[in-house]
C-alpha cells in the first residue's frame, strides 16, 4: 500500500522535501519501475550552479547503480512522480540527472507569512511544548573559564526556546559580576533553585578556553567573539571583531538586520505595506534559509552548538543584502504586488536575525 502524500502544515523546507522524495521513490518502487531498496534518506539543497528552481536532489545518481539503470532513466522515473506533490510546481531533470524542484508561488508567500506571524520568535517552541511543561530541568555542567560561561548562557536560552526548563552549575563557583553584568550573562541561570527531585542529569560545556579577555572588545563583539569559533577552535580576540566592514561576519549580520528596518521604514514612508507573495526565483536560497531556521535552532540547542546559529545568521545576512537593495520602487517605478511581496520577505529576513541575535545575547540595531 502506497503512503498517501499530504500536504504540509504551514512552510515547506528541505527535510520535509527529502521526506516526499523519499515517498515518490518507494511510488516507484511500488510502481514496479525500480528495483531498489528505498534508501533511509536523501539531500534536498539549493540549486548548484547551472541548476534550476527552489530545491535540487541527486537522489537519482544515488540510485543509478542499485537499479542498474543510468541517473538520468532514474531521474525521468522519479519525475513524474514528484510533480505536483506537497507544494511541488514542476520538476526539471539537469546535468546527469540532478531532480530540479520548483514550488508553487504560495508556498514562499505561506513561509514568510508563518515567520511574519511568529516575528523574531520565529522557530521557537509553542507554550507548553513538551521539555518544559511539567518542570522537569536540564542541568548544564559549566567549567569557570568566560567562554565556557558565555557558551552555557546561549545554550540555556537556546533550551528555554524550544520549551525546556534549564538551570547551569559552576563547580569552580558562580561567574562574577564583571562577566555576568558586561557581557550579559543571566545570572540567575546559576542560582541552584530548581525543586528537589526535578532537576534532571548534567550535561557538560565543553569548548576551548579563551586565553584572553573578550571584555576588551565590549558586550556585543565579545559574545561573538567567544560564539562563533566551533566549540574545538581557539578564540580569535582581534579589532577584526570590530570593524565595520564586510570582513566582519558580526557587521554583515547587524548591518542586513538595521538594512531591514530601514526598507521597512521607507516603504511606510510610501505608503507600501508588506504582503506576502512570490518574489521570483532569485530569493530561492533566503527562502530555504528561512525554512531552515527552526531547524538550526533546534540543532543547535540539541547538540548545546551555538556556533551553529552563528554560521546560520551569516548566510541568513548574506543571502538577504542583495534582496534589500532591490526592494523599494525607484524613479517613476510605481509600487506593485512584487515590492510588497519582497518588502515582506525583507521583513522576514529581519525577524529571524533579529530572533537570532536576541538568542545569542548580542544587540540588533535598527539603525548601523
Amino acid at each position: 500500500m502506497i503512503t498517501p502524500l499530504l500536504p504540509y502544515a504551514g512552510s515547506v523546507t528541505s527535510v520535509d522535501l527529502s521526506r516526499t522524495v523519499l515517498r515518490a521513490v518507494r511510488r516507484a518502487v511500488d510502481d514496479g519501475v525500480l528495483r531498489v531498496a528505498v534508501p533511509e534518506r536523501v539531500v534536498v539543497t539549493v540549486p548548484g550552479a547551472g541548476g534550476w528552481g527552489d530545491y535540487a536532489t541527486n537522489v537519482a545518481l544515488q540510485l543509478a547503480r542499485p537499479a542498474g539503470q543510468p541517473p538520468l532513466r532514474v531521474a525521468e522515473l522519479l519525475r513524474p512522480r514528484l510533480v505536483g506533490l506537497d507544494g511541488i510546481d514542476d520538476v526539471v531533470v539537469t546535468g546527469p540527472g540532478f531532480l530540479n524542484m520548483r514550488l508553487r508561488d504560495s508556498v514562499s508567500a505561506d513561509l514568510v507569512a508563518d515567520v511574519l506571524r511568529h516575528g523574531s520568535r520565529y522557530g521557537f517552541a509553542p507554550s507548553g511544548a513538551p521539555g518544559g511543561s511539567d518542570g522537569s530541568s536540564q542541568v548544564l555542567l559549566c567549567p569557570g573559564d568566560v567562554r565556557s560561561v558565555v557558551v552555557t548562557d546561549v545554550v540555556a536560552r537556546l533550551l528555554r526556546a524550544q520549551g525546556a526548563v534549564v538551570r547551569a552549575r559552576c563547580p569552580d563557583g558562580a561567574p562574577g559580576g564583571a562577566w555576568t553584568d558586561a557581557l550579559r550573562v543571566d545570572a540567575a541561570l546559576f542560582r541552584d533553585d530548581v525543586p528537589a527531585g526535578k532537576s534532571g542529569p548534567e550535561h557538560p560545556v565543553r569548548v576551548r578556553r579563551c586565553s584572553g579577555d573578550p571584555l576588551v572588545l565590549g558586550r556585543d563583539a565579545g559574545r561573538w567573539a567567544l560564539l562563533h569559533p566551533a566549540p574545538q577552535d581557539r578564540v580569535r580576540l582581534g579589532g577584526e571583531h570590530l570593524v565595520q566592514r564586510e570582513s566582519n561576519p558580526l557587521f554583515r549580520v547587524r548591518y542586513a538586520h538595521a538594512r531591514a528596518r530601514a526598507v521597512l521604514r521607507g516603504g511606510s514612508d510610501l505608503g507600501l505595506r508588506p504582503l506576502p507573495g512570490d518574489t521570483g526565483a532569485a530569493d530561492a536560497e533566503l527562502l530555504a534559509l528561512l525554512a531552515d531556521h527552526p531547524r538550526v535552532l533546534r540543532r543547535a540547542a540539541d547538540t548545546r552548538a551555538p556556533d551553529r546559529l552563528t554560521r546560520h545568521l551569516v548566510a541568513v545576512a548574506d543571502a538577504s543584502l542583495p534582496l534589500l537593495a532591490d526592494v523599494l520602487p525607484r524613479g517613476d517605478e510605481k509600487p506593485s504586488a512584487a515590492h510588497r511581496a519582497r518588502l515582506a520577505l525583507a521583513e522576514a529576513a529581519g525577524a529571524v536575525l533579529a530572533g537570532g541575535l536576541s538568542l545569542l545575547g548580542i544587540d540588533a540595531p535598527d539603525h548601523l
